[in-house]
């Protein structure tokens, strides 16, 4: 067994400082408190500000995030769902099913991982936020 570097603090400053400048690095800390819930809500955040116009950089830091959480779990063998979604109601509920029949173990690991990756954007926010 060998181990591998997965640079999840790496991938959280990478991703503070992409967003830095749109205001929304306060996001972070929501994001590390939303991980109590879940995957499936974690995920669907992004959708819920994605619907008013003054919350699109948020919803963009939200889905970037997600979108690197599946980027780290897939270098480790593991393929979260993470299909696009385009708002309509069947969109959405296809995901989320995919999301609640995610493997128990596998899900367990990728919360871990997520816990990881917030608790690092947390860090940086708090050295780069504006």
């Amino acid at each position: 067994m060998t181990w591998k570097l997965y640079e999840i603090d790496r991938v959280a400053q990478e991703l503070t400082l992409k967003f830095r400048d749109q205001d929304v690095l306060g996001e972070s800390h929501k994001m590390r408190a939303t991980t109590a819930y879940g995957l499936e809500r974690f995920w669907g955040e992004h959708l819920r500000l994605s619907q008013k116009p003054q919350d699109k950089d948020k919803a963009d830091f939200w889905k970037a995030t997600w979108d690197a959480l599946c980027k780290i779990m897939k270098q480790a063998g593991v393929t979260i769902p993470n299909d696009k979604v385009t708002g309509d109601t069947r969109s959405i509920q296809a995901m989320s099913e995919k999301l609640w029949a995610f493997d128990i173990e596998q899900r367990k690991i990728a919360l871990a991982i997520l816990i990881e990756l917030c608790d690092s954007l947390v860090w940086w926010t708090q050295r780069y936020k504006k």
